[in-house]
């Protein structure tokens, strides 16, 4: 509605006998004021009646803003009016909506132009002349061949006085704006900024509550889907066999799926061929079928690797009838999503069939099924490799404790051996007596390698420090191996550079020497050479180490196997060779906590170890045994 701004003299009065009374001729200033006042308040008051009738209407936040620019630019009879909304996050006044002639939109910063002026003292302003005034930008006017005059901005501030927007109205179309147009602009900026705020709330609340729907429905998703996970993990969990596995998918994929019937396609490693496994409404127990390549439903979802989701089976013209008749009902509607092997080979294939709602099956469908297959890929993946591994393990495992044995074995036999023929040929009884204490001793040596052997197997630790003279450590080390290695013509050298004690378990530190002295001898068994022993102390890390190399003069280590050397079973194609030695090497010496490294060339190898020495305090003194981590499966592709 259009509001005057004449002057309008106050309407007369009847008196008691219904005569009417003439105006007073003329008004003091005082009447006049209060009726000036009056007008204005009446002009304001209809103004705001209008506006929270029109903002009554709607809820639509670019509706208000339309409303609420709408009314103020009839009111103040401006030429056109802007309202901008406040972007905190980047500190910007942007133009929300122009009333008037249509312009660009505009973006201020605050503290920029009229209106930015406005936004950042949060009090109104007046301009008559815009031109004059140092705040005011010509850009919008040059742009646009518009002509600015006055201006009148308001801030618009929310329930608890923050600066939201600011209005901003041009040129009034009779005059200037005066101090009752800033006034009037004042109050309805107000009433719109309450608006704007309350419709800006109701809108958040409106995103709050659907966002709240829509997590609502995504958590009871999820729930739904860790409720099947777990189903599905504790049957598969309590699978012994394949057989029991498909059970246990199928029942929870029927159940989750709400299908009449289900299925697992799975093609057998060995064979290639295809079985087909289905459990049913019908029938009490899961029944087996061969299935050809691509047929059926399922078999086309595992050939060609695709979901495949019909509600009209039968016209469908991958079903086959033959199929059907078979499994002894009919495929109404079908879903069926591939299994994938390790390397995203087609293993299988899994399906549900007939949903018994008659609707067919859905995107929900599809993910549940989706999810099942992936749960359900692992899980046969996993059962395979256990079988093959059980398999394996029986196969393998009585040859791995043999080897371990005889490989054991070779030393003292080999020592005993050459006493037992020295024993034939001695007449010296005193003589004959020291060769059966040599042999005695070699028998310890084969318990006590036995029952490394057995540790070693088993992922345990047992060492026992002691207190060790290194000269008769060595020169027992000299009894043992120099009569083997003189008679295939290996020289024997020990360079004892420190003739003082070590600390070490002796028994397995010579077991380490047999070991190494073996490997060298199996080397230069050919053409001869020479076997040397350095022994002397050296500072590493953390103190006083001793240094042990053992060197030969073969032909080196093969490179094909230098980078595990170390490793069960690694062996470079000697005859009779197990491949253990250095595996139980490098054992010991980790048990020690030492370390142990190797320098091959073609003139020979040398092995050398470090062993830490802690002060020699006492006598003996063991590591507790603890249970440690057992070996790795054994690398067996070498000798």
């Amino acid at each position: 509605m259009s509001i005057s701004r004449a002057r309008r003299t106050p309407a007369g009065r009847s008196s008691g006998g219904g005569v009417a009374l003439a105006a007073p001729a003329s008004k003091t200033p005082r009447e006049i004021e209060l009726e000036a006042a009056l007008e204005k308040e009446r002009r304001i008051g209809a103004v705001l009646r209008e506006v929270g009738v029109a903002l009554g209407t709607t809820l639509d936040l670019d509706k208000v803003l339309e409303l609420v620019l709408g009314k103020i630019t009839e009111a103040l009879e401006a030429d056109r009016a802007t309202l901008y909304l406040l972007d905190e996050t980047r500190g910007e006044l942007v133009s929300r909506i122009v009333h008037g002639e249509e312009v660009r939109s505009i973006q201020l910063r605050v503290g920029e132009g009229i209106a930015g002026a406005v936004a950042k003292s949060g009090k109104p302003l007046h301009v008559k002349d815009a031109y004059k005034d140092p705040r005011f930008s010509r850009e919008w006017d040059e742009l646009s061949g518009y002509r600015t005059r006055g201006i009148l901005a308001a801030p618009l501030k929310n329930h608890i006085g923050t600066t939201i927007g600011v209005i901003q109205v041009l040129n009034k179309r009779h005059g200037d704006f005066d101090a009752d147009d800033a006034e009037l602009l004042a109050a309805l900026s107000t009433h719109a900024a309450v608006s704007i705020d309350k419709t800006r709330l109701f809108v958040a609340t409106l995103q709050k509550n659907h966002q709240l729907l829509e997590t609502k429905g995504a958590l009871e998703r999820r729930v739904r889907d860790l409720r099947l996970l777990f189903s599905l993990e504790s049957a598969m969990a309590r699978a012994a066999t394949i057989e029991e596995l498909f059970i246990a998918v199928l029942g929870e994929a029927m159940r989750a799926g709400e299908a009449r019937a289900a299925a697992v396609a799975l093609r057998d490693r060995a064979t290639r061929l295809i079985s087909v496994f289905i459990v049913d409404d019908k029938h009490k127990r899961m029944r087996r079928f061969p299935l050809a390549e691509g047929q059926g439903l399922i078999g086309a979802s595992m050939r060609d690797k695709v979901v495949v989701q019909t509600s009209e089976a039968p016209r469908d013209p991958r079903t086959d009838a033959a199929l059907d008749r078979q499994t002894g009902f009919e495929c109404l509607n079908a879903l069926a999503v591939p299994l994938e092997g390790e390397e995203g080979e087609s293993i299988g294939a899994i399906a549900l069939y007939n949903k018994r709602s008659r609707s067919g099956f859905g995107s929900d469908d599809l993910e549940l099924v989706q999810l099942i297959a992936a749960n359900a890929s692992t899980a046969i993946r996993l059962q395979e490799a256990r079988i093959a591994r059980e398999h394996e393990d029986r196969l393998t495992t009585i040859g791995r404790l043999l080897s371990g044995v005889i490989h054991d074995f070779k030393t003292p036999l080999t020592v005993i051996s050459g006493y037992v023929q020295l024993m034939q040929s001695e007449s010296s009884p005193a003589r004959r007596e020291a060769y059966a204490r040599s042999v005695l001793k070699q028998f310890d040596h084969i318990s006590a390698m036995q029952r490394e052997v057995l540790e070693f197997a088993r992922g345990e630790r047992s060492i026992l420090l002691s207190r060790v003279l290194l000269p008769t450590f060595f020169e027992d080390v000299r009894a043992q191996l120099e009569p083997q290695l003189s008679r295939l013509g290996i020289s024997f050298v020990i360079n004892l550079r420190d003739h003082g004690a070590a600390r070490f378990d002796a028994d397995k530190m010579l077991r380490v020497v047999n070991n190494l002295a073996r490997n060298a001898q199996e080397a230069m068994a050919a053409r001869g050479g020479v076997f040397t022993i350095d022994v002397g102390r050296v500072k590493g890390r953390a103190g006083d180490e001793l240094a042990l190399c053992f060197s030969d003069t073969g032909p080196g280590i093969p490179r094909e196997i230098e980078h595990r050397l170390f490793q069960s079973f690694v062996t470079s194609g000697k005859q009779g060779g197990t491949g253990l030695g250095l595996a139980i090497v490098k054992k010991i010496v980790d048990d020690h906590g030492g370390q142990v490294s190797v320098r091959s060339t073609k003139a020979g190898a040398t092995f050398e170890i470090r062993l830490p020495q802690p002060e020699l305090g006492g006598t003996r003194s063991s590591v507790p045994r603890r249970k440690a981590a057992r070996p790795a499966t054994p690398d067996r592709r070498g000798r």
